[in-house]
C-alpha cells in the first residue's frame, strides 16, 4: 500500500513538473504577445517583418521598425555555423561510435562535454581579442563581421551535434552493420551506405537543435558580429557585419521606452516563433527515428 502511495505522489511530483515547464513557456509566449503586439498591430507584420530600416529613435521624420536586415543576420551566421561545424561534428560523431578505442572515445566524450560548460561571453571575448583581428588582417574588412560570429557559433555548436550524432548512430542496430560486413562491404563503405543513411533522421535533429542554438545565442554574436543593422553588400559578402535579433534586444532594451521597447518585445516574438518551428522540427526528425527503430 505504502509502495503504491510513493508511486503515485513520484507520478504527481513528475506531472508538476512538466506542467510547470509547460506554463512557464505559456507565460512567456504570453507576456511576448502582450508587449510585442501592439507595435505589430500599429506598424503591419508585414512591414515589420519584412521593413529594411531600423530607426526606433529618429530625430527627423517618423520612427522606423524594420527587422528584416535583423532577420536575414541571425540566419547567416546561424546557417555559416553550421556549415563549418556540421562536417566536423558528424566525422568526429563518426569516429567515436565507430572507430574509436574505448579509451578514447571517453577521453573524447569527456573533452567535447567541457566544451559546453564554457560561457559564451568567454568565446565572445576569445573571438574580440584573437579571431576579429586575424581576420581583419589576413581577409580584410572590419573583422566584425559574419564569418566571425559563424566560427564562433560553430565552436558552440559542436558539442550538440557530436552528442546527439553520436547516440543516432550507436542506436543503429548492430545486425545491419553485420549484415553488411557479411556481404563483404568495407567497414567504411558499411558507415556510408548502412549506418550514416539509418541515423540520417537522428543527425538532421542534432542539426536543426544546433540551428535553433545559434540563432538564440546573444552575448557571443554580440562581441563580434559589428552591429550594423545592414543588408551586407554585396548580399553575399561573409566579411561585412550585422545584427542579429538577439544582439539588437540584448543592445537597445536598457534604453527602449514607448513604442520601441514594443519593437523589440516583438522582435523577441518572432525569434521565439522561430526557434519553436526549429523544435519542432528536430523533435518530429528524432520522433521518426524512434518510429523507424520500433
Amino acid at each position: 500500500m505504502n509502495r503504491k502511495i510513493s508511486e503515485k505522489l513520484i507520478e504527481m511530483l513528475l506531472f508538476a513538473s512538466a506542467a510547470t515547464a509547460i506554463i512557464i513557456v505559456a507565460l512567456i509566449l504570453i507576456f511576448l504577445v502582450k508587449e510585442g503586439l501592439p507595435i505589430i498591430t500599429k506598424v503591419g507584420i508585414i512591414d515589420f517583418c519584412l521593413g529594411m530600416r531600423w530607426n526606433p529613435i529618429a530625430m527627423v521624420g517618423d520612427p522606423t521598425y524594420g527587422i528584416f536586415p535583423m532577420i536575414v543576420g541571425s540566419f547567416y551566421v546561424a546557417i555559416g555555423s553550421l556549415v563549418l561545424a556540421v562536417p566536423f561534428g558528424i566525422a568526429c560523431a563518426v569516429f567515436l561510435a565507430e572507430i574509436a578505442p574505448s579509451w578514447a572515445r571517453s577521453l573524447l566524450k569527456h573533452s567535447i562535454e567541457l566544451l559546453v560548460g564554457i560561457p559564451s561571453v568567454i568565446l565572445g571575448f576569445v573571438g574580440l581579442v584573437l579571431l576579429v583581428p586575424f581576420i581583419k588582417d589576413h581577409l580584410g574588412g572590419w573583422g566584425f563581421s559574419i564569418l566571425a560570429s559563424s566560427i564562433i557559433l560553430a565552436i558552440m555548436a559542436l558539442p550538440r551535434i557530436i552528442s546527439i550524432s553520436d547516440d543516432a548512430i550507436r542506436a543503429v542496430p548492430m545486425d545491419y552493420r553485420d549484415a553488411s560486413l557479411a556481404l563483404g562491404a568495407t567497414h567504411w563503405y558499411t558507415i556510408r551506405k548502412v549506418i550514416l543513411p539509418s541515423a540520417r533522421s537522428g543527425i538532421v535533429a542534432a542539426v536543426i537543435l544546433a540551428m535553433a542554438t545559434s540563432i538564440g545565442e546573444t552575448m557571443a554574436v554580440l562581441m563580434v558580429a559589428g552591429n550594423v543593422s545592414m543588408l551586407p553588400s554585396p548580399i553575399y559578402d561573409i566579411l561585412d557585419p550585422v545584427r542579429p535579433m538577439t544582439s539588437n534586444i540584448a543592445l537597445e532594451m536598457s534604453y527602449a521606452t514607448g513604442d520601441h521597447a514594443c519593437a523589440l518585445f516583438a522582435t523577441g516574438i518572432v525569434l521565439f516563433i522561430v526557434v519553436a518551428v526549429l523544435n519542432a522540427i528536430s523533435h518530429r526528425a528524432l520522433k521518426s527515428r524512434m518510429g523507424v527503430e520500433r
